[in-house]
């Protein structure tokens, strides 16, 4: 226990004696463990799935842009926010709920701890073949016809645009002529070009 007498008359403070206290609690803790074992209740340890990919879409735009009014009275999952049905709470905003569900305490909440199962090499090779075979029915579903489409899509694309650049040298050349025409009336009522010098020869 503690102990007012030291060595020292000027050192007031406390001394513990540190082994007593450690016996102390090594007697508690086999008290607690002797009646744990006989009311039966030692628990047996979680045994968690390791982590899996989800296999369905996280619904972040469903809410978006909608107004809604919340009252005292509105349930916690209709309230402003994104509402995690798992864990039955509400995340204010879109990053802080994916980092909700993607965190441990959602996972340990589905049963998952945070470990991921380790690929053997014949799973990485079959994934690889998965993939390869993906590539190709993309190059199969090519279509000759749909290319033909596209080619004289572009064709009337460049013809209609060479159109409107005839059409505009036509507008162009015609407001040139409605100049010299007025050059010539600047003439005729005695006062060509406004100061401006055009030899004619």
């Amino acid at each position: 226990m503690a102990s007012g007498s030291g060595s020292n008359k000027n050192d007031f403070r406390r001394k513990w004696d540190k082994d007593e206290y450690e016996n102390l609690a090594q007697k508690r803790l086999a008290e607690e463990r002797d009646k744990e074992r006989r009311d039966g209740k030692t628990a047996p340890p979680v045994k968690r799935d390791l982590l899996r990919h989800r296999d369905y879409k996280v619904d972040l735009e469903s809410k978006l842009g909608k107004t809604i009014v919340i009252t005292k009275t509105t349930p916690q999952a209709e309230m402003g926010g994104y509402y995690c049905n798992v864990c039955d709470c509400v995340v204010k905003d879109s990053i802080n709920f994916l980092d909700h569900i993607n965190g441990k305490k959602h996972q340990r909440n589905l049963g998952m701890s945070m470990r991921v199962e380790r690929s053997s090499l014949d799973q990485v090779k079959k994934r690889f073949e998965v993939n390869k075979k993906k590539m190709e029915e993309k190059q199969k579903e090519y279509h000759f016809e749909e290319r033909i489409k596209e080619l004289r899509e572009e064709e009337e694309k460049a013809k209609a645009y060479k159109k409107e650049k005839q059409k505009e040298r036509k507008r162009r050349a015609e407001e040139d002529v409605d100049f010299e025409e007025d050059d010539e009336m600047a003439a005729v009522m005695g006062f060509s070009g406004f100061g401006s010098v055009k030899k004619t020869y």
